[in-house]
């Protein structure tokens, strides 16, 4: 990681660079709209998305949400060319900066538990697995649960 890595809070602008960027790193799923996903995001008081760059360049970037009870992490990505290098730590410690100056006093994420790297990364990190089952509906009728469940 460069020194003159900055993590700055993005605007509707960063927009199509981040969903790029989420694409580029295999985060974009097709039951999840990420350029929807981005924009509600930035602009709800509730959370923000996070941008590494170096110099102009965006190598990295985080959501972070705050629900009131907890804080969450979703869409860390650190272009594949620059990671390993501390960008993905310096994110999240970022995430977790913005979410303890919230009020929030914990912090969760959920990764699919066959993406290894992943799941070694965060442990490296600090964070524990925890003995919770995640339960989800879709509220939006054209997202039938069925239909989930078949792409995942």
């Amino acid at each position: 990681m460069s020194p003159d890595t900055d993590i700055i809070a993005a605007t509707v602008d960063d927009a199509s660079a981040v969903v790029s960027l989420w694409k580029a790193c295999g985060l974009v799923v097709d039951y999840n709209p990420p350029m929807a996903d981005f924009l509600r995001a930035v602009e709800q008081p509730s959370s923000t998305v996070l941008l590494a760059y170096e110099g102009d360049e965006l190598v990295g970037s985080v959501m972070v949400g705050d629900d009131g009870h907890r804080a969450w992490i979703y869409y860390l990505a650190t272009d594949p060319a620059h990671q390993r290098s501390g960008i993905g730590q310096r994110l999240v410690a970022a995430a977790e900066a913005w979410a303890a100056a919230r009020g929030a006093r914990k912090i969760q994420l959920m990764i699919r538990p066959s993406n290894h790297p992943v799941k070694d990364f965060y442990l490296a990190t600090g964070y524990s697995e925890t003995p919770r089952l995640v339960m989800a509906k879709w509220l939006d009728k054209e997202m039938t649960n069925q239909q989930i469940k078949d792409r995942n």
